[in-house]
C-alpha cells in the first residue's frame, strides 16, 4: 500500500480472531456469501483495515465485529477479543425442550410391573 496503511485479508482476519474455527472454514463463508465488509459481500481476499464492519453469518447467527486491530495469524481467546468490538445482537434462546418422563415406550417389551397392575385392575373393573 502506498499510503502505509495496514491491511489485513478477511479470511485470515475472522479466522485469527476466532470468528470461524478453520482458515478454510472463512474462505468458504466468504465464497458463500457469508460474510460482509460494509454491508458488501466480501471475497476471501478482500483488505480490512481498522474500523471496518465484519459481518459473519453461522449457524442461524450473525456475528458483527468492528476491527480494531488487525492480525494476521492466530492468536489466544483473550488477544483476539481485544481485536474487535462485539455489536453481535444476544443469541436466541434455547428452544424449550420436554423434560425426560422416564424411558422410551417400545412396542415389542415387556410391561411393568406398575403397568401389569393397572392392566389388572382394569380388568377387574376397579
Amino acid at each position: 500500500m502506498a499510503s502505509g496503511e495496514e491491511t489485513a485479508r478477511v479470511d485470515t482476519w475472522i479466522w485469527s480472531v476466532r470468528l470461524v474455527k478453520t482458515r478454510a472454514l472463512a474462505a468458504k463463508a466468504c465464497r458463500a456469501g457469508h460474510v460482509k465488509v460494509n454491508g458488501k459481500r466480501a471475497k476471501p481476499a478482500q483488505t480490512l483495515r481498522g474500523g471496518d464492519e465484519v459481518r459473519v453469518r453461522q449457524d442461524g447467527r450473525e456475528r458483527v465485529a468492528v476491527v480494531t486491530r488487525l492480525l494476521h495469524k492466530r492468536v489466544g481467546a483473550a488477544i483476539a477479543a481485544e481485536c474487535y468490538v462485539d455489536q453481535s445482537p444476544p443469541p436466541p434462546p434455547p428452544l424449550a425442550v420436554a423434560p425426560d418422563t422416564g424411558r422410551e415406550r417400545a412396542a415389542n417389551r415387556h410391561p411393568t410391573q406398575r403397568e401389569l397392575r393397572e392392566l389388572a385392575r382394569l380388568r377387574s373393573g376397579g
